[in-house]
């Protein structure tokens, strides 16, 4: 008896970054995780591999590489590029993650108030937005969203209003096809 409360708890470990007790007791998921595309039930499917990588990587990602990185440079300079990126991350979310529509406008706002902010208090509102933005991707598993808080580190860094700019019209374009 007390070996199979070990284990249990050693299973518990392993999903730090998923809540137990949503909507009741949690079953074994284990087996089922091919089956489906995780958009149809409530909650989406939880057996990922919580926050550390694991489970949700696409066909040709191999463990510890994420999305591809988004270059800055040619998100400002480039407005095909800004569209083709926005394409790669939602076709990313309807890949890897479920039920982020209502995430996403948040962060979206948030975004925008922070665009708004005064110039010297602006890097510091987007600085809110990125921890704000790993929250949700830690606490969501949310993985396809990880280039986005990379390039919101490269716009923060970079301190400049038309990043910031741009970082905006790219949530905004990934927002519209998502819907």
């Amino acid at each position: 008896m007390p070996e199979t409360e070990e284990k249990k708890t050693e299973e518990r470990r392993g999903d730090r970054g998923q809540r137990e007790n949503r909507g009741g007791p949690r079953s074994d998921r284990g087996n089922d995780r091919g089956s489906g595309d995780g958009r149809g039930e409530k909650g989406g499917d939880r057996g990922r591999e919580g926050r550390f990588g694991g489970g949700g990587r696409g066909p040709g990602e191999r463990r510890g590489e994420g999305p591809p990185e988004i270059e800055l440079e040619k998100l400002i300079n480039d407005s095909l590029y800004l569209d083709n990126q926005a394409h790669v991350v939602v076709s990313r979310m309807r890949d890897m993650d479920s039920g982020t529509k209502s995430q996403l406008r948040r962060l979206y706002n948030a975004v925008r108030r922070a665009t708004r902010a005064p110039e010297n208090e602006r890097q510091h509102e987007f600085v809110m937005v990125r921890a704000r933005l790993a929250y949700t991707i830690a606490r969501h598993s949310l993985r396809s969203l990880d280039a986005l808080e990379r390039l919101l580190l490269q716009v923060t860094r970079k301190n400049e209003l038309r990043g910031y700019e741009r970082f905006r019209d790219l949530f905004e374009a990934i927002i519209a096809y998502n819907e």
